[in-house]
């Protein structure tokens, strides 16, 4: 897709502060520290537009960027951080839940796992969730520069084992090193939206 315009809208907090404009949605989930911010920059070629840090946990609240005044890119807490409060955990959750429970606009979910790790409890059980929800997803293997390209193959088809009973497309690896896999998800992105 050929970006000519990014913009920040706003940072929700609340599940009543959602955008009122009628503009499509596409979430970006994961664990914290999967690399949801390098994503989005990598895909809207922005370097700092998505705050990335070491830190994990640093988006607390939904980023909404209005992508070609075309559509919304939303980019979401990271899940599975261990050092924030417990009731911090719960609004993320509660916030995170209600949006895709209730946004009229959202036309999928982009759900991030770390190629070296594979998916997690919180991955795959956020994969039956949106499954159970009939939300589509597309699941991207995010740091696959990190592999082998030999390595990066085995891994994906393992983990695409690991979580065929909710989810039976291909995972795209992804880098943002190289922007392996960007072409691949632009496309399923597209389809969502159509």
């Amino acid at each position: 897709m050929k970006i000519t315009s990014v913009e920040f809208v706003k940072s929700v907090v609340n599940i009543k502060e959602l955008p009122t404009e009628n503009l499509q949605e596409i979430a970006i989930s994961g664990r914290s520290n999967v690399g949801k911010s390098s994503l989005i920059n990598c895909l809207l070629n922005r370097k700092k537009l998505a705050k990335t840090s070491s830190t994990p946990g640093k988006t607390r609240q939904l980023n909404y960027f209005r992508i070609n005044n075309q559509f919304f890119l939303v980019d979401l807490p990271g899940y599975g951080f261990a050092k924030v409060a417990k009731s911090e955990m719960q609004q993320w959750r509660n916030l995170i839940e209600g949006f895709i429970e209730q946004s009229k606009n959202l036309k999928g979910v982009v759900a991030l796992i770390d190629s070296r790790i594979g998916p997690t409890l919180l991955d795959i059980q956020l994969i039956e969730w949106l499954s159970s929800l009939k939300i589509p997803t597309v699941l991207v293997a995010t740091k696959a520069d990190k592999l082998s390209k030999g390595r990066v193959k085995i891994q994906v088809a393992d983990y695409a084992k690991q979580i065929r009973p909710y989810y039976n497309k291909a995972i795209i690896p992804f880098s943002v090193i190289n922007g392996m896999g960007k072409t691949e998800l632009w496309r399923e992105m597209i389809l969502l939206m159509e």
